[in-house]
């Protein structure tokens, strides 16, 4: 089993490129079931979550060609439109492939989704939305089975929360739908309106997508098309947040400032300098103190949950207090304790952290427990005086493209190591 060893205590700087958008990405691969024709999509970052989502559309019977991250994917036939427990295990996006599937062959059955344990994303969503399409859905042993033998049938639908997931499948049901589909409350992250982006490339009927109302008129059937997928905020993020705890002078390149708005607002008032040095390129600098600043994570445009383990390591640098609130999941401090092995003051009280800096870290063997905790721990690890070791980082592969990499080439001292290395350096 890999691991990351890091030599912290080194600002970074030069620049780091950022990937196509793993959460992006996983929907876009889902939507290519929708037609028989090939659909090339480009920008495709090479992780894990994405390996197992190109296994199971193969599975399914799609043909897959991946070069250098351009997928070509031509679903010819649907030959078994499941997903089965042994494919998905470990990935929480399988649910994407339930609309597709009942869209196109009146029929699916999917495993409930796995992946890291940080709260519950209902599926419930999902079904809810494709009942009022008219499928028939049924749970048991541990599956998602629907029917809907005579097609599906446009309807309006209020998600009950705000779902991303949910919207995207919803959308990929309603593109096959008879008649107009009215989603409210729908989820206004930049991967719906990419995935409604590539849609529309492929012959869909949509308005509103990256608004809480989307509309949808469904059409007989979708063809073939080329897309590139958007940058990945949550990388870009990450990067930016590296930049800042290092107090290091790095270009981010090749992602979307404004789809980082909320993130930037809160690092400005927290001391860090972000300008931008071209339309997908922002720099980042420390110039003075880092000061400690609330933060309540929000569907978008609010701050991203992904990245509120990422801001949480940078509190701990920072002076004063700052009370981190999490509304979107019940379970994602987990990487606070160890964080506190490293020497973080953290108090946790249900859903909020309560942060007290700046401290001073050390180096220390923790263990990640989720893809975005594993990307706050080798933050840490960075700005840590001394070593740190970082066991399970199969978390952090299943989202991030070789980010030890990506950061290697910006000054830190990280590597990856397999497990007898780890013990001798221990």
């Amino acid at each position: 089993m890999d691991k990351f060893l890091i030599q912290g205590g080194v600002p970074l700087e030069g620049e780091i490129l950022v990937s196509g958008a793993k959460n992006s990405a996983l929907p876009a691969l889902a939507a290519c079931l929708l037609t028989a024709d090939r659909v090339t999509l480009d920008r495709i970052p090479p992780v894990r979550d994405i390996a197992t989502m190109e296994k199971l559309l193969a599975h399914i019977g799609a043909s897959v060609a991946n070069e250098d991250g351009r997928v070509e994917i031509q679903a010819s036939a649907i030959e078994h439109p499941e997903a089965p427990y042994e494919l998905v295990k470990t990935m929480r996006a399988s649910s994407l492939v339930l609309g597709p599937l009942v869209a196109r062959c009146g029929r699916a059955r999917v495993s409930v989704p796995g992946g890291c344990a940080i709260g519950a994303r209902p599926i419930n969503l999902h079904v809810a939305g494709l009942e009022r399409l008219g499928a028939r859905v049924t749970q048991e042993h541990g599956y998602i089975e629907a029917e809907a033998p005579n097609g599906l049938t446009g309807a309006p639908f209020t998600f009950d929360r705000i779902s991303v997931t949910g919207t995207e499948d919803l959308l990929m049901a309603a593109v096959l739908a008879t008649g107009e589909t009215v989603i409210e409350n729908a989820a206004q992250e930049p991967e719906v309106a990419d995935l409604a982006g590539l849609l529309i490339k492929m012959g869909a009927s949509i308005e509103g997508a990256g608004t809480s109302t989307i509309r949808v008129k469904g059409v007989d059937r979708l063809h073939g098309a080329t897309h590139a997928i958007i940058p990945d905020r949550i990388e870009a993020g990450t990067f930016i947040v590296a930049a800042a705890i290092t107090r290091g002078d790095v270009i981010v390149r090749c992602c979307e400032p404004g789809h980082l708005r909320a993130l930037i607002a809160k690092l400005n008032q927290a001391g860090v300098d972000i300008t931008e040095t071209g339309p997908d390129a922002l720099r980042v600098q420390v110039r003075g103190r880092l000061k400690s600043v609330d933060m309540t994570t929000e569907e978008h445009p609010g701050f991203a949950t992904d990245l509120q383990a990422q801001f949480m390591a940078l509190m701990t640098q920072a002076e004063g207090i700052a009370i981190v609130t999490e509304t979107i999941f019940e379970n994602r401090f987990m990487h606070a304790l160890e964080l506190a092995r490293m020497g973080a003051n953290i108090r946790l009280e249900g859903r909020q952290a309560i942060v007290a800096g700046p401290t001073r870290l050390s180096g220390a063997q923790v263990i990640a427990s989720d893809l975005r905790a594993s990307a706050s721990l080798v933050l840490a690890g960075l700005a840590a005086q001394g070593d740190t070791l970082i066991d399970r980082v199969y978390h952090i592969d299943r989202g991030y493209e070789r980010i030890e990499a990506k950061l290697a080439g910006a000054g830190a001292r990280i590597r990856r190591i397999n497990e007898h290395a780890a013990q001798a350096a221990q």
